[in-house]
């Protein structure tokens, strides 16, 4: 049992709870949670980005640098183009859990419990 707690880190006391409050603090921007919205269903360059998010390219790719650093979205290269992915599927899931749990906020019946698709809006 010991060995699931050093593995999972899922315990009050695990070594990756403040890991866990970082990764929060770098969710906690509406245009980080958009992007990653919008990269939930593969890669995108900055432009369509900018263009998904209504943001500048500059804005985007200055909040793509701090979820790159922060290991949440990698990169690929072609030719001058770089296209931005989620780097696994837990960031995605984050973030659809978050929307989830934003919903159960309005009250009543939230749209995920009926089955009705999560809107992404910029």
């Amino acid at each position: 049992m010991d060995a699931d707690k050093a593995v999972c880190g899922r315990e009050p006391d695990s070594q990756y709870v403040e890991l866990a409050v970082e990764v929060f603090a770098m969710l906690a921007d509406a245009t980080r949670v958009r992007i990653i919205l919008a990269l939930r269903d593969g890669e995108l360059s900055v432009n369509h980005l900018a263009d998904i998010v209504d943001k500048s390219p500059a804005a985007v790719s200055q909040h793509l640098a701090k979820l790159r650093l922060a290991r949440i979205v990698a990169t690929r290269g072609e030719g001058t183009r770089v296209f931005y992915r989620l780097e696994n599927e837990h960031a995605r899931q984050l973030v659809t859990d978050a929307i989830f749990q934003a919903e159960h906020t309005l009250g009543g019946t939230p749209a995920h419990h009926l089955g009705q698709p999560v809107p992404v809006t910029p």
